[in-house]
């Protein structure tokens, strides 16, 4: 048998098992060692393969898939440092649970640390940020070797789709000639397959049996929902909330703040509210039950570190310690959804609940307090853009939210709805980079789109806009634009005037219309707020590429922040003044 024969072979066998196994997206960089699979994967019937000519956009252009699918992902390089142009991707992928496969094309071990070009050490190279790594033996077409590409390629999406999901990486090294041979068709689609059965982690009866009969007696408790995304978790967690008299202090990302059920016991201001020192002082909960990822807002990172003197238990369906704070008292591994489900059903709902009612009332002032604030801003400003987004998006839309300052302002202003808006947001490693492209991979699957994204997260990723071009995504952006690094006004690099806008600040002057054209988008200049109302309005109606800027100026976001805050600390104060009378 040839060698062509045996890669084709060897490759088609590979393939065959990531497609049983679930792939059915492949995002490819472009190069000449992936030669044989760039060429498969297109040949194969059942996969859609995204071809990115930047490598780091093409990584998280897959992430983005991989999120809004809720499937893993192939994503495909050639030898050198397009490998290593993937490794912030596969960071994000990694600390947010996102399953990739990492496939990296190398040089053959005799053209290995021996001055070969484009030949540098992939073994290992993604380090303790992938789940598990696999150095692919060389092509042959034996019985055995067959089944080891075949059963790797199982094992790999196995790997990655598991309780902790995740990136994995497989590297090939692959001799000349490159070239498979395409014809005939070289699939099988009628091989048997592996069958992997996944578990859900339950915990067991006598434990929550002791959890319910603990939880009967409390009447101070709260909910924490960080990010989360588990089927039923919504309803199963409400369910629990209401029983107990808890309230829920959701995250955006927690799915909650968006469905026909968040205005029973959803907090969503409690950024506001936790900066009242009245209420970290008084409102001490006595438990605790923490779900999802850690959330957005600081000031309740800062309340719960506080909280030494209360239980806290953390439930998560992963092995992972997800607690910063160090306050954890209960650690609970299993699935999110059945812990609320049995635990509810082994709980008395109470009549009344004092302690829920308050924080539905400081809730509601909260929330007034900022409406009113919002109806007196004429001018354009980054958290009344964010705030009007409830009323002007689409029911069942997408929202995809840039890091720093963004994500921030979507915590603080965007409020309880029944229109199923879904949140997303790349908070794994937090970083500004790739949010472009994980936008773009997630609108294939998430239609209407927007993405909510600061200038410098823009500019770093401009590349990314590629991408809608080349495949007709359709994707709406919403760019807040304070010419540069508005966060840092609100850190205390804000008194070093001397060096700040230098070093912190950092404008960049640029005119992202011709950005935009150049990737063959729509754009709008926004100059006022029914310029705002009608550009999203009308948005839906676009195909492609929609780039709506908000300009802003950084000192007015900080002002009008900071004069909401004072506002709403102001009536939240009274409020609980009036209660002790």
């Amino acid at each position: 048998m040839s060698h062509q024969e045996a890669l084709t072979k060897y490759l088609a066998a590979f393939i065959t098992g990531l497609v049983q196994a679930g792939i059915k997206d492949v995002v490819i960089s472009p190069g000449s060692r992936s030669t044989p699979l760039a060429l498969m994967f297109s040949e194969h019937r059942d996969v859609k393969v995204y071809m990115n000519v930047d490598e780091r956009s093409a990584a998280f252009f897959a992430l983005g898939l991989a999120k809004a699918s809720g499937n893993p992902v192939g994503l495909l390089c050639t030898s050198g440092t397009a490998a290593a142009n993937y490794y912030p991707a596969v960071i994000e992928a990694s600390l947010s649970g996102v399953p990739l496969i990492v496939m990296t094309a190398d040089r053959p071990h005799e053209l290995r640390d021996v001055g070969a070009p484009q030949a540098i050490d992939q073994l290992h190279l993604y380090g303790r940020h992938v789940k598990w790594f696999a150095e692919m033996a060389l092509p042959e077409s034996g019985a055995t070797q067959l089944r080891y590409a075949k059963t790797t390629a199982i094992r790999a999406v196995k790997e990655a789709i598991g309780h902790d999901k995740g990136p994995v990486h497989l590297n090939f090294p692959l001799r000349e000639p490159l070239l498979p041979l395409l014809d005939p068709y070289p699939f099988n689609d009628e091989e048997t397959t592996i069958i992997i059965e996944e578990s859900i982690l339950f915990l067991p009866y006598e434990k929550l049996k002791n959890l319910a009969e603990q939880f009967q007696g409390v009447e101070r408790g709260l909910i924490i929902c960080g990010k989360i995304e588990e089927d039923g978790f919504t309803e199963a967690v409400t369910t629990l909330a209401i029983k107990l008299g808890f309230p829920i202090l959701a995250d955006p990302l927690s799915q909650l703040r968006s469905s026909s059920m968040s205005s029973t016991t959803v907090i969503d201001s409690y950024d506001a509210i936790l900066r009242v020192n009245k209420v970290v002082d008084e409102l001490k909960p006595e438990v605790i039950i923490r779900f999802g990822g850690a959330p957005v807002s600081k000031s309740l990172s800062i309340f719960m570190k506080s909280l030494y003197d209360s239980e806290h238990i953390v439930v998560d369906s992963g092995s992972q310690w997800k607690d910063p704070n160090y306050v954890g008292t209960t650690m609970i591994h299993c699935n999110e959804t059945a812990f609320c489900t049995e635990l509810a059903i082994l709980i008395q709902e109470k009549k009344s609940s004092n302690w829920l009612s308050t924080w539905l009332a400081m809730d509601e002032i909260a929330k007034k307090t900022i409406s009113d604030h919002m109806q007196l801003t004429e001018e354009l400003e980054e958290g009344k853009a964010v705030y009007e987004l409830v009323n002007l998006l689409p029911v069942d839309s997408t929202v995809f939210v840039g890091n720093s300052m963004p994500i921030r302002d979507i915590d603080s202003f965007f409020h309880k709805n029944s229109k199923n808006i879904m949140v997303m947001a790349n908070r794994g490693a937090n970083g500004i980079d790739g949010v472009v492209s994980t936008a773009l991979g997630a609108s294939v699957y998430k239609r209407p789109l927007f993405l909510v994204i600061g200038d410098l997260s823009f500019f770093h990723d401009l590349n990314g806009l590629l991408m809608a071009k080349l495949h007709k995504l359709n994707i709406t952006v919403i760019l807040l634009n304070n010419d540069g690094g508005g966060i840092f006004s609100y850190l205390p690099q804000y008194g070093e005037p001397k060096h700040f806008e230098v070093l912190f600040g950092t404008p960049t002057g640029l005119n992202y219309e011709h950005a935009v054209q150049m990737y063959h988008g729509q754009y709008t200049k926004i100059l006022d707020w029914e310029g705002l109302k009608m550009a999203i309005l009308d948005s839906v109606s676009y195909e492609g590429l929609n780039v709506i800027e908000i300009p802003t100026d950084r000192e007015r976001n900080l002002t009008s922040h900071r004069e909401m805050w004072q506002k709403v600390s102001q009536e939240i104060n009274l409020f609980l003044q009036d209660a002790e009378k």
